[in-house]
């Protein structure tokens, strides 16, 4: 690792009230709390040393894939009464709509799936659900952000920015923060949901589309008379120029992280050509991810072989670069078009093929972690914006509309309890019947796990501390070991 000048880490470090414990690790090597035995950066002693992050673009309803509702089969095509004024989305409230698809128990747990995301049924009692999540607003961007960066506006870090500043990498040949968007483009807010905001400039996601051919944005030189000698000339020139720079202009901090940024670019030509290679993975792993038969072509529209390999391609990557040492991976599943994420608003049919894409291959890595020991220490977290309403927007429409009175994710892997379900939504899936849970809560277990307090992960920016969880949130103790 990199050292700062006296003056400009003394001035580096006072921005945040963690001091040296935020930064440590990608300053310096030193202990940060004598006598604790802790690892710099770390509040406590943790259960996760590294987090795969899947989210569903556009909003997945949790009453069509994890959380059944017998009573909306009883009441299908019944006018809804909520007893209270609703906010809907768009057309206004239509009559109650029971699920389409069929829920089969599963598991030791018995846990009820529905058959479009059967392949879970594996894992589920690895899985804690989580069934009493509340959001803020139904509205995409504004939900996505406050799921990302703990906000509801843009110009606050994504998650795995606050985890990076806090731990580092443990590879400094590849970033602490990979984000995988969908193949087709980027979600709501797009790199806004994984900037690093006021925080150091290296601590933001670094985005990486597997299935083109130059994955990683201007990483390799275009022009072809420039060699990889001359290349690597070129970035050492740029960085003695940043250093020269820098002597004179000590007490700024985005020197040090341009300077960072080509170093880690440079290295990056190397450590990412072998993290995304698969050709190295044998047959059964493939299989087992969906990539057993990939097409060179496919149709224009949404299908779900595409749709498997493509999820299945950045499910494998994750699992290739947590092995790697990258401390936070985001995979995203969904782009801003309606027809191309999990926003149903006229047919849930497009449900069929959405989840029987992505179910396959988390079912696949979930197996694969485990089997290579790597669920010990890796924490995986299902997560989506907001849910879908148990009823239709009009009669006639057989798709739902946004509802952030209720949604469902899940945790997995180090320090989660299996085979379980944490609290409830009411019986028709509208809102929440005990113990709300909100997204403060939900990041605040997460920054837990990897052994941070998230009310002292904090940074000093415009006169006031700011941290992921803004000034809320409370740990989920019951779905923790």
């Amino acid at each position: 690792m990199m050292n700062l000048s006296p003056i400009s880490r003394r001035s580096f470090v006072s921005q945040s009230t963690m001091g040296g414990l935020a930064l440590a690790s990608m300053l310096s090597r030193e202990p940060l709390q004598a006598g604790t035995g802790l690892p710099a950066g770390l509040h406590h002693p943790p259960r996760a040393k590294r987090v795969i992050q899947l989210f569903m673009a556009g909003a997945a309803s949790h009453i069509d894939m994890f959380d059944h509702k017998p009573e909306l089969i009883k009441r299908h095509g019944e006018e809804s009464d909520f007893g209270e004024h609703v906010e809907a989305f768009q057309n206004g409230l239509g009559p109650w709509m029971k699920s389409p698809f069929e829920f089969k128990r599963h598991g030791q747990c018995g846990k009820l799936l529905s058959e479009i995301v059967e392949p879970l049924g594996e894992v589920v009692d690895d899985l804690s659900f989580v069934h009493n999540m509340v959001g803020k607003t139904g509205v995409h961007s504004q939900a996505t952000y406050l799921q990302s960066t703990g906000f509801q506006l843009p110009g606050f870090p994504g998650a795995g920015s606050w985890v990076s500043y806090a731990l580092g990498s443990e590879n400094e040949d590849l970033p602490a923060f990979v984000v995988l968007p969908d193949h087709r483009g980027f979600a709501s807010n797009g790199p806004k949901n994984w900037g690093s905001a006021f925080l150091p400039t290296h601590t933001q996601g670094t985005t990486i589309f597997p299935q083109r051919s130059n994955p990683i944005e201007d990483l390799h030189p275009q022009a072809d008379f420039v060699t990889r000698e001359s290349h690597g000339e070129g970035i050492n020139l740029i960085n003695q120029l940043n250093r020269m720079h820098q002597q004179k202009r000590p007490l700024d901090p985005r020197l040090d992280s341009r300077i960072r940024s080509y170093e880690l670019a440079a290295r990056l030509q190397l450590s990412a050509t072998d993290a995304l290679d698969l050709s190295q993975e044998p047959n059964h792993i493939l299989k087992m991810y969906g990539l057993e038969n990939p097409k060179k072509e496919y149709p224009k529209e949404i299908n779900p072989e595409e749709e498997t390999e493509y999820f299945g391609r950045k499910c494998l990557i994750a699992r290739r670069l947590i092995e790697r040492g990258v401390r936070f991976v985001e995979l995203i599943d969904g782009d801003t078009r309606i027809d191309y994420n999990w926003d149903a608003h006229a047919n849930m049919s497009n449900y069929n093929k959405l989840a029987r894409n992505v179910d396959q291959p988390i079912a696949g890595m979930l197996k694969d972690l485990k089997d290579r020991g790597l669920m010990e220490d890796t924490l995986v977290v299902f997560a989506t914006e907001f849910g879908r309403g148990p009823f239709q927007p009009n009669p006639g429409v057989s798709g739902r509309g946004h509802h952030a009175r209720v949604f469902s994710s899940w945790l997995a892997g180090a320090g989660i309890k299996g085979g379980m379900v944490h609290g409830a939504s009411d019986e028709l899936g509208e809102q929440v019947a005990n113990d709300v849970v909100t997204i403060h809560d939900f990041q605040a277990t997460i920054l837990h796990l990897l052994g941070m307090d998230h009310e002292r992960l904090t940074y000093r920016h415009a006169g006031r501390d700011y941290r992921l969880t803004d000034v809320h949130g409370n740990i989920i103790e019951e779905i923790m070991v």
